[in-house]
């Protein structure tokens, strides 16, 4: 029994879960951290999160480097999401802010859960969702310049979800079916994070948008 239990605790999953766990606990404090900085400096700590992404695709397989990475980023991410966070804040009210975090979670734990237990293959959604997220991106960028009306916005936003909701259950299928190593364990983390963070912020968005029209 005893032997039983430490495998199970000493598993990659129970790993997988403890780094999440204590990741987004360091990306919290970084929330709070970034109520202090000043506004000129989340730009700059927005290219170093690219910048540590890269990083961190190039020593996923480098245990010792991994983890310092995927906390400094999360601690970084954290503090850049402040901006937005207090935005829609402001906009929305906490309590819609509140309800769309509570929405996100149920959804994201209700996708890693079927992911997990029925072992469904999403790896065929990978090439359409890279290049989604490269479209989202320069809609993303083309909205800045030229902004989009109420109603194609809306279309943004609910693309933007419908993207990552595709990407959580991509990357919850490829770990489950093919599984992974200890040293994969920190960028896996740092991925999931980030599908969790984007469904958040379009649904924030799309509910943004919703609101003012």
């Amino acid at each position: 029994m005893d032997t039983v239990i430490q495998t199970r605790k000493g598993s990659p999953f129970a790993k997988f879960y403890a780094a999440l766990f204590s990741g987004l606990l360091v990306a919290t404090a970084g929330l709070f951290i970034g109520q202090s900085i000043p506004r000129g400096l989340f730009l700059p700590l927005a290219i170093v999160e690219i910048i540590m992404i890269t990083m961190m695709v190039f020593a996923r397989k480098q245990k010792a480097i991994g983890y310092p990475l995927m906390y400094v980023f999360m601690l970084i991410s954290g503090a850049t999401l402040y901006p937005a966070i207090s935005y829609y804040v402001s906009m929305l009210g906490a309590d819609v802010v509140f309800r769309a975090f509570a929405i996100t979670t149920i959804s994201f734990g209700a996708m890693a859960i079927f992911t997990t237990v029925t072992k469904r293959d999403f790896s065929f959604l990978g090439g359409f969702l890279f290049v989604s997220v490269i479209a989202l991106i320069g809609l993303q960028i083309l909205n800045m310049f030229i902004p989009a009306n109420g109603t194609a916005q809306l279309i943004l936003s609910g693309f933007g979800i419908l993207v990552f909701v595709g990407y959580t259950l991509y990357d919850f299928s490829r770990i489950t079916r093919y599984g992974f190593t200890d040293s994969e364990i920190p960028f896996i983390v740092i991925a999931i994070y980030l599908d969790f963070v984007n469904l958040f912020l379009y649904i924030l968005q799309f509910l943004g948008v919703s609101n003012r029209d």
